[in-house]
């Protein structure tokens, strides 16, 4: 398969319902207004009626509507088939170290997993492995291993060669892993696009989607607070995260039962606990959020405070309006402050 994604290439793939190109590119129909995936079944449209996207969010920022023949926000980013067994195997067994030798064995395109992780991770199959070998790794002394068996336990034949690598994906000796906390990260699926959730041992301390602009400023708060790095790995949390928010969305949860770890100032976590107590499908205003704080003239302060939270939905931000009814203020982007809203309510209804 080619590996540089043209227009002429993407055009080829559409026309083909290449499935191997899900999750890589969208197509937007001029004449159709709608979005599709490159699968698609529709009628293919001509190429000068077509605007391809990187992501599906870009192409609704457009205008386009979403397909209803392909449901392009369907489980949006989801891996395709084979490469989600491939993120299975490694989340049994992240010490592997898989090469493009082992999935040409298993009937996978290696350009293809590159073009992938890229689009959905931001980094290479062989990166992504790397870091998590690293989480792995850091969990094992974490939780008493020695860091030689540790090194060994997760591929690495070298033990130079693994504190070289931990140092460097970690931003720490391998040694000082035992007393530092482990934060675990993963990538969520939904209606809205992907989500990020990262765990320390005791919960979830960021769920954010992945296109908020403040994001990489969250993982610089909680590496700096934690003393950690931020790395791909597994967390007994994640299940459930995934889980509560699957049932959100599909209108089966009203509340959460999830842990949390919210790190912050008193008064912004006074702020989330008062966001933590507007009901379902409901909304206040900022100035009624001072109120029930206790400090009515602390309006601004509490648009901050809420500007800071770093976990999205659960602590619901969304329910927070202007004084005159409109939409204002979502670290989303206010389409998804109105899409929850929305859904909130027709659920409550």
């Amino acid at each position: 398969m080619t590996t540089t994604l043209t227009d002429r290439v993407k055009y080829n793939a559409l026309v083909k319902k290449d499935k191997s190109f899900e999750g890589i590119f969208f197509v937007g129909v001029k004449t159709t207004g709608i979005f599709c995936r490159p699968s698609c079944t529709a009628r293919k449209p001509k190429k000068e009626n077509v605007i391809f996207y990187d992501k599906a969010l870009d192409a609704m920022r457009d205008g386009f509507r979403p397909c209803k023949v392909c449901k392009p926000l369907s489980s949006l980013g989801q891996a395709p088939e084979d490469i989600d067994s491939l993120l299975k195997q490694l989340e049994r067994e992240p010490y592997l170290k898989l090469k493009d030798y082992d999935l040409v064995k298993k009937g996978i395109q290696p350009s293809r997993v590159r073009r992938w992780f890229m689009a959905n991770h931001g980094m290479t199959f062989q990166a992504y492995q790397r870091l998590l070998r690293i989480n792995n790794a850091f969990t094992n002394i974490n939780n008493g291993s020695k860091v030689i068996e540790a090194a060994y336990d997760n591929g690495y034949s070298s033990l130079s060669g693994f504190q070289h690598s931990f140092k460097k994906a970690a931003s720490m000796n391998p040694n000082e892993a035992g007393s530092r906390e482990t934060l675990a990260l993963t990538r969520i699926e939904t209606p809205l696009g992907q989500m990020i959730a990262v765990a320390t041992s005791k919960g979830i301390c960021i769920l954010e989607f992945t296109d908020r602009r403040m994001l990489e400023t969250e993982f610089k708060q909680i590496e700096k607070h934690f003393k950690s790095a931020i790395l791909p790995g597994k967390s007994e949390h994640f299940a459930d995260v995934k889980q509560q928010l699957g049932e959100y969305f599909k209108g089966k949860r009203k509340e959460f039962d999830l842990p949390l770890v919210t790190p912050g100032t008193e008064f912004q976590k006074g702020v989330w606990n008062v966001l933590r107590g507007i009901p379902y499908g409901e909304t206040i205003s900022y100035k009624k959020e001072a109120i029930l704080l206790g400090n009515p003239k602390a309006v601004r302060a509490v648009a901050n405070a809420n500007g800071m939270n770093r976990i999205s939905i659960v602590i619901p931000c969304h329910r927070v309006i202007g004084d005159n009814g409109k939409l204002v203020g979502y670290g989303g982007g206010l389409w998804r402050k109105e899409w929850l809203l929305k859904h909130e309510r027709a659920i409550e209804n």
